[in-house]
């Protein structure tokens, strides 16, 4: 362990038993078609259809888990919450999508583990936008400084736009208390209550918001990328899966990191201006993309997140996060943010870049 991540965690008040034990390694649902050659040992995977889980749909494509020895099916919701729900209940071995506080409850009762990092907004990448109303905008709205006092769209208490907020919030000097925070369960109905002015901002994916400002309907006033990086998903299993499947939850995470390295290669990659170019394998790649997520490739295009490739996740963000949602009531405070994750299965985790 380097000294940066030992000072980290002395921090955090987290003894180095804890800390070495643990990197020792103490809704409508459908199933997508395994490669026709697939065989081996059976797994399902509950996934979300987006880019974000792309490294498990380009593995799936391209056979690395059946060259790893295993069967996976793919099983696709449609709300983050189902996904650890599913590997909870056993209806998946894995699950992959964006960290809520529900998957925190369900980490606290011992049911799910985070083993790699999934998307994570990053500098340089339009993820998610900070939107104003153009009437709010108009009216001096203009930075992501000032949402503090602003009624704001969101899905749900306990979703990753209110943790986005939090640490909002957190870097300008208020709290959540201090935005309106408008819960209207999806997307659509977020951008019906912005579109007919029921609330003066929102955060919001970027097809959407860049939909919204080409109809003179929005202003974007920054990224979410930009001015609050953070760890938005994760890959994870049960620990019993680890406890008694431990070779094959090794086996996936293989396939899963060749899946994150093809995807960092093409997309994550930069052309001489310093404007987003396209690597090996793009095209291919943004076809797979296109074909699990049910989008046109061009819409994928511009929709790409930042995914690491070998799945190293932002540790202290993971802590963070859950420490967020405890003071916000979200989650017990009995649980301890270093046992929703084993960091064994991959090497280097990361720290946030301050």
């Amino acid at each position: 362990m380097n000294p940066r991540t030992r000072q980290f965690y002395g921090a955090l008040g987290v003894g180095r038993r804890a800390v070495l034990a643990l990197a020792l390694g103490l809704g409508a649902l459908s199933a997508l078609p395994a490669p026709a050659s697939a065989q081996g040992e059976k797994v399902t995977v509950a996934v979300l259809p987006l880019s974000s889980s792309a490294p498990i749909f380009i593995a799936h494509k391209r056979g690395y888990f059946s060259q790893e020895g295993l069967n996976a099916e793919l099983r696709s919701f449609s709300a983050a919450q189902q996904v650890p729900v599913a590997v909870t209940s056993g209806d998946a071995d894995f699950g992959i999508t964006g960290l809520t506080a529900g998957f925190y409850n369900l980490a606290a009762k011992g049911t799910v583990k985070i083993v790699a990092a999934q998307s994570r907004e990053e500098p340089g990448y339009q993820l998610s936008a900070y939107l104003a109303t153009k009437a709010a905008y108009d009216a001096g709205f203009t930075t992501p400084a000032q949402f503090k006092g602003k009624r704001v769209a969101t899905t749900t208490a306990g979703s990753t736009f209110h943790y986005m907020f939090g640490l909002l919030a957190e870097k300008y000097g208020f709290s959540t208390k201090d935005i309106q925070m408008v819960p209207l369960q999806d997307v659509p109905k977020m951008v019906a209550a912005f579109k007919g002015g029921q609330v003066e901002g929102m955060i919001a994916p970027v097809t959407v918001a860049r939909q919204l400002e080409a109809e003179g309907s929005a202003r974007i006033l920054g990224w979410v990328g930009d001015v609050t990086p953070w760890q938005l998903g994760a890959l994870f299993t049960s620990p019993e899966t680890i406890r008694t499947r431990r070779a094959t939850v090794e086996k996936f995470v293989r396939a899963y990191q060749r899946g994150a390295a093809d995807y960092n290669n093409a997309f994550n990659v930069k052309d001489t201006t310093g404007q987003p170019g396209k690597g090996p394998g793009y095209d291919e790649l943004l076809a797979i993309i296109a074909e699990a997520t049910k989008q046109k490739p061009e819409l994928v295009a511009v929709s790409l997140p930042f995914i690491d490739p070998q799945g190293r996740l932002l540790v202290d963000d993971v802590v963070r996060q859950t420490k967020f949602w405890q003071a916000e009531g979200q989650v017990d405070k009995a649980l301890d943010p270093l046992s929703t994750v084993d960091l064994s299965f991959v090497n280097g985790h990361l720290l946030t870049q301050k």
